[in-house]
């Protein structure tokens, strides 16, 4: 049977909150659970007022920590965002990719009126299976529909008579 103890996982590259509050990131087995995280530093916000810049640190922190946990970033399966202003998703969307070579994580990405610091406009938390991504033959496997994948097994394309 898999380990199933608890771990709290951390990466010199993402500063530690205050003790006692929480947890940037929880193993238990193969999951690794990942609060959402920030642009914020302890110089003040990365990026600015840029969508794409704190989107980019912000999935930078993520992947310190997924990959503290023996991970890569095409393991995170869940993934949702906040966004303060959603007409600007596409900025979100696009530093986003630069993250993932696979298909991209089930999804969900909701507006809110404020995060938790003046200046924050994004803030993301994720779920990941570490080794899932090479389990599944990531991140070679192709996008889009010319395969699906079902049960970490390929289908080839539908044939056309």
């Amino acid at each position: 049977m898999a380990d199933r103890r608890r771990r709290r996982v951390s990466s010199p590259h993402v500063p530690e909150p205050p003790p006692g509050t929480f947890s940037r990131a929880i193993q238990v087995g193969d999951q690794l659970f990942v609060a959402g995280m920030t642009a914020n530093s302890t110089s003040g916000v990365e990026g600015g007022d840029s969508m794409y810049e704190q989107t980019r640190a912000v999935f930078t922190k993520i992947r310190h920590l997924v990959e503290a946990a023996g991970g890569m970033m095409n393991d995170v399966v869940k993934m949702t965002g906040f966004i303060t202003d959603i007409k600007r998703r596409e900025e979100y969307l696009r530093a986003r990719r630069d993250y993932f070579s696979a298909d991209p994580p089930a999804s969900t990405l909701v507006e809110v009126t404020a995060l938790a610091a003046p200046g924050l406009i994004i803030e993301v938390e994720v779920l990941a299976i570490i080794g899932s991504s090479r389990a599944a033959g990531s991140p070679a496997m192709p996008t889009g529909k010319a395969a699906r994948v079902t049960s970490g097994r390929r289908r080839p394309a539908s044939r056309r008579r």
